[in-house]
């Protein structure tokens, strides 16, 4: 499968948001197996999550230089208008408004790091600051075949 880079880097603000889904917590080299795994377990549970605001899109949250074990892993989870009786085994999550700089994945999942790549030498080419100890996002609009996702990458920034 090919990949496809769109060149459109972006700044963007987004609002706080509320996020309910799984935590991913497994060795470095894992994630890229694991990941697509919760997100599948995610999907087939939708049903039980209270206000969801999209059942059809996916958020990823992380946080790159995590100096808390609480903050360790990735969260695979869909925004919600609000918290309310969340099923047991799933966890919340509200990340604050922050800004990011955004490019856009197409492509096998393995390949996702070249694109962050990309978008780490144009923040740092308009003179962007990563926060790095901040929660970082990936907006999935297409997760189901790991040859061929479609997501937004949220590198979180400051000027």
């Amino acid at each position: 499968m090919s990949e496809t880079k769109e060149l459109n880097n972006t700044i963007k603000e987004l609002d706080e948001l509320k996020l309910v889904g799984f935590r991913v917590l497994c060795p470095g080299d894992q994630y890229v197996v694991e990941i697509p795994k919760a997100s599948s377990h995610l999907s087939e549970r939708i049903s039980e999550i209270k206000h969801v605001v999209n059942p059809l899109q996916q958020y990823g949250a992380f946080v790159v230089e995590n100096e808390t074990v609480d903050k360790d892993g990735y969260w695979v989870c869909v925004e919600v208008k609000e918290f309310e009786d969340i099923p047991p085994d799933m966890v919340t999550l509200t990340v604050p408004s922050q800004m990011y700089a955004v490019t856009r994945h197409k492509g096998e999942n393995k390949k996702i790091m070249n694109s962050y790549d990309e978008l780490h030498k144009w923040i740092h080419a308009n003179n962007y600051t990563r926060l790095k100890e901040k929660w970082h996002l990936e907006k999935f609009y297409s997760w189901n075949d790991v040859e061929n996702v479609d997501v937004e990458l949220f590198d979180t920034i400051s000027k």
